[in-house]
């Protein structure tokens, strides 16, 4: 960068995005004594359909009015357009949130334990004669002036695609990810005929949807996510979301806003730089494959990252920096990989597809992903539903039963 900068600001850590990942990384940050910059984009908001499990607002002590919505069921929809209830039994719930809402009092919250809030877009990290970490940025947007910010440790959580990662984590360019696209519609009322209910998901597993991934209509109480992802390049995600919208009976809607971003698919092999940069949340890729669920695990990998960052900050030792990621592939990374698994093979054709919503009629399936899906761990209570589901799924994968 060319232009004179103004005065260094100094901190211990800059966190630069600030989504849940970052939100929370700068929170536990500053809780614990540090000084913390957390820098963000003004005005910018994830498409994101929203959900949240009960664990992310009992561990993260989420206030109830965050909540726009609480769904009690979900709707799998099949490309021959038979639809699966799949109610979630025993009083549970999926919360939803409004992200500009959500994320903004995730800041607050960042800023109420101590840490300093500035805006602007992130430009590049420098290096002074004594090699410490300077992150220059532009106050108030692109064409703004230049500010830098001295610290001993950058946290990257500035989205899939992290310019962060990108200049300083070998590998975070190659991250797969999935385009992901919606519109912010308003909520029908229940005379408009819509195939709609303000307690349900709708997810539909349809290729003139999505060719690899799923649509969704998920509801935010006054407003509804209407969206689809691919990973396919070209493929037209706002006529897919048209497409969506005419088959819901929702083509009429009020459409508030358009947001599109990529998603990632897979963790990255490397979150740091081992020397005095991490990634966590939608930067290091932890987002679930499959589900395309980030939230939850953008804030747990923010916390796993606030620890190693405290150990880096204690002693000094850039190795410290790597535990952040091995205790999240040790608590996660199982799930991630079954989920890849199965994104690969039933995603890939409609025939599959087909056969996948046919499996989530049965009981012990929804049973049992609804109780991983809530405690964000596979369960394994009930070896008798596991052994069943088992011998249901080989019975689909060999065309013994029909769909």
């Amino acid at each position: 960068m060319n232009e004179a900068a103004s005065p260094l600001e100094t901190a211990d850590v800059v966190v630069v995005g600030g989504g849940p990942a970052g939100a929370t990384a700068a929170e536990r940050l500053a809780r614990a004594g540090h000084s913390v910059v957390l820098l963000d984009r003004a005005g910018r908001i994830k498409p994101c359909g929203g959900a949240i499990p009960p664990r992310l607002v009992r561990d993260f002590e989420i206030p109830p009015e965050l909540l726009v919505a609480r769904i009690s069921a979900a709707q799998m929809v099949a490309p021959s357009d038979k639809r699966v209830p799949m109610p979630i039994d025993g009083g549970g719930y999926v919360g939803m949130v409004d992200r500009a809402n959500f994320d903004e009092w995730l800041r607050e919250r960042a800023e109420k334990a101590g840490a300093r809030r500035r805006t602007g877009v992130f430009a590049e990290i420098l290096r002074d004669e004594a090699g410490r970490a300077i992150v220059a940025y532009r106050s108030g947007g692109a064409s703004g002036p230049v500010l830098q910010i001295a610290a001993r440790l950058v946290i990257g959580a500035d989205g899939a695609r992290s310019a962060v990662g990108r200049q300083e984590v070998p590998g975070a360019e190659k991250v797969p990810c999935v385009f992901a696209y919606h519109e912010i519609v308003r909520s029908p009322a229940p005379a408009d005929g819509a195939d709609y209910d303000p307690r349900r998901c709708d997810v539909y597993y349809q290729g003139g949807i999505s060719p690899d991934f799923y649509g969704w209509i998920f509801p935010h109480g006054e407003t509804a996510s209407i969206g689809t992802g691919s990973a396919e390049k070209g493929y037209g995600l706002r006529p897919a979301v048209a497409r969506l919208r005419e088959a819901a009976g929702l083509g009429g809607a009020e459409t508030i806003r358009r947001e599109g971003a990529p998603i990632p698919m897979k963790p990255l092999k490397r979150w740091d730089n081992r020397r005095d940069v991490i990634l966590c949340g939608d930067a290091a890729g932890v987002v679930a494959p499959a589900s395309g669920e980030g939230i939850y695990y953008a804030m747990v990998s923010a916390e796993m990252v606030a620890d190693a960052a405290e150990r880096f900050l204690k002693t000094g030792e850039a190795r410290a920096l790597s535990t952040a990621r091995k205790a999240f592939m040790r608590e996660h990374g199982r799930v991630f990989w079954i989920l890849g698994i199965m994104q690969r093979f039933w995603y890939r054709s409609d025939k599959q597809r087909e056969r996948f919503v046919s499996i989530c009629r049965d009981k012990d399936v929804q049973r049992l992903t609804w109780e991983s899906y809530m405690n964000k761990k596979l369960t394994r209570r009930d070896p008798a539903a596991h052994v069943r589901i088992f011998f249901k799924d080989l019975a689909h994968l060999f065309r013994l039963v029909s769909p």
